[in-house]
């Protein structure tokens, strides 16, 4: 199960904020480039980027501080998500080094687009699912939709995404670990592969989450963890790694 450190951007630096609200912000680096070299350092074989102000532009406001990352690390996948709505802000993104695009309010509002990006873009296309309560948001958490998260990631298979990203939005960065009921039960809903975030706290949440490996969790999302220290960032990959070995050797 791959660990993902996420690099949260608002006005060019790296930031993390709790569950989503923009006036509740931590700033953890002027410098998102020189943070993610510190996770590139530590052995990470995903980043997660996220534009917080596009998130709510509903256009890249961050895609500089994006694009530097990316020229930096192309040996290091990059997915990207916030105020992604067209196909041409993708094919920008993809040709600026970034291996996978986020869609997330624009899914929500019309799941036809999400196959329209599949068919143009193959195995690029993530999708974005962020939960309050079971009910997704959109517009930067913003708004309520009423939608639950596995009816709506239902109409996502067939598309051909390469995944979904399931957000605990009460949990994120709020340090009190990951749903992982919900999160199972969302990945043995579908067949498409679930990434999680929300709420990773410690080793002994990468522990709980690697069992849902086999239901197809193939990743998790860390952000204020290893920001703060709770949660040592090589140290969790390779919790992960072990479990994923041991599950392998007793076929479990």
């Amino acid at each position: 199960m791959l660990l993902i450190p996420a690099i949260d951007l608002k006005e060019g630096r790296c930031v993390r904020l709790r569950q989503g609200r923009m006036e509740d912000e931590t700033i953890f680096s002027e410098d998102p480039t020189e943070m993610a070299a510190r996770w590139v350092a530590a052995g990470c074989r995903r980043l997660h980027l996220v534009d917080l102000n596009g998130a709510f532009a509903g256009e890249p406001v961050n895609g500089a501080a994006i694009r530097a990352i990316a020229e930096a690390f192309p040996q290091v996948p990059i997915q990207v998500g916030g105020g992604i709505r067209s196909e041409a802000t993708i094919a920008a993104y993809l040709q600026a080094g970034v291996q996978f695009c986020i869609l997330g309010t624009q899914a929500v509002r019309e799941p036809a687009f999400v196959t329209r990006a599949c068919r143009s873009f193959p195995g690029r296309i993530l999708v974005g699912l962020d939960a309050r309560d079971g009910q997704v948001a959109i517009e930067g958490w913003s708004k309520i939709t009423g939608e639950r998260v596995t009816e709506l990631a239902k109409r996502f298979e067939g598309d051909g995404v390469a995944a979904i990203i399931y957000t605990d939005i009460g949990r994120d960065g709020m340090m009190t670990g990951p749903n992982i009921p919900a999160t199972r039960a969302l990945a043995e809903a579908i067949d498409i592969p679930v990434i999680a975030s929300g709420g990773i706290t410690s080793l002994d949440d990468v522990r709980a989450l690697c069992p849902l490996e086999a239901c197809g969790v193939l990743g998790a999302i860390t952000g204020r963890a290893i920001y703060e220290g709770t949660l040592d960032f090589a140290q969790g990959q390779q919790v992960a790694d072990q479990c994923a070995a041991i599950a392998e050797e007793t076929g479990s």
